[in-house]
């Protein structure tokens, strides 16, 4: 084969891949199937069942791929995150920007950093490429610390995982959308809760109508530097973060 027949060929798979992603969009009964899908493994804690390097991610398998292609596509130098939990997704992180040589840092912000689960990332091979804050997210004092953290990197992608309520994830929004760097994305995790039973969440302050995706629309009405790449939400079907995947307009 040729070398234009390999590169009509790689345009013709590109092409493929594009048209049948915009089909399953457009398929209703696939979109019930997925939902469906979704509700019943969460009565299974399905989140919870996956490590990244040894550490609980408690992240959907797809999502985790998705965030690699971003890693893989923006190459940001910066990954900041909110909620560490368990540790596994700021190593994810930590390890995407190892593998790919970049001179890049992890801020992970937790209100509580649990001994067990500080110690279990200060341990870990990849720990040098992360550095972590307690306090909340929302705290002015945090946020200068996270941006002294970061500063003169030009590269910098965010994602919000921590206090799922409303309020708490627009005021993520507004304090850390400014430091995502043109081209690159603020990924705001469950969303999915605004999709989800009425029922489903009896122990937690958020719930339909209270949650990341409220917070999300309301974010974008007044910042419009900032889209919905529907694309991603469109390829995996299953995900936690239905139109949280915001890319800032180049």
């Amino acid at each position: 084969m040729s070398e234009h027949e390999e590169a009509v060929s790689d345009i013709e798979f590109e092409t493929r891949n594009r048209e049948m992603i915009a089909a399953m969009a457009r398929d209703p009964e696939l979109q019930n199937l997925t939902q469906a899908w979704f509700e019943r493994g969460y009565g299974y804690e399905y989140s919870y069942h996956f490590t990244w390097m040894g550490l609980p991610i408690i992240q959907y398998p797809q999502d985790i791929v998705a965030m690699q292609e971003l890693i893989w596509t923006v190459r940001p130098n910066a990954i900041i995150e909110t909620g560490i939990a368990r540790g596994g997704s700021i190593v994810f992180y930590a390890s995407m920007l190892e593998v790919m040589a970049i001179e890049g840092i992890v801020v992970g912000v937790d209100i509580d950093i649990r001994r067990p689960n500080r110690m279990a990332v200060e341990g870990h091979p990849m720990s040098h490429r992360i550095r972590m804050i307690e306090g909340s997210s929302t705290d002015s004092a945090v946020v200068d610390d996270v941006k002294g953290l970061i500063a003169g990197r030009d590269n910098v992608m965010v994602v919000l995982d921590s206090n799922h309520t409303h309020r708490h994830v627009l005021e993520e929004l507004r304090l850390y959308g400014p430091l995502v760097s043109p081209g690159s994305y603020l990924v705001v995790f469950d969303t999915v809760v605004e999709l989800m039973p009425p029922d489903t969440y009896p122990d937690r302050p958020w719930g339909r109508g209270d949650n990341p995706m409220s917070a999300v629309k309301e974010f974008l009405a007044d910042n419009p530097d900032f889209e919905i790449d529907e694309t991603i939400t469109d390829k995996l079907l299953v995900t936690v973060a239905p139109s949280g995947y915001l890319r800032r307009r180049s």
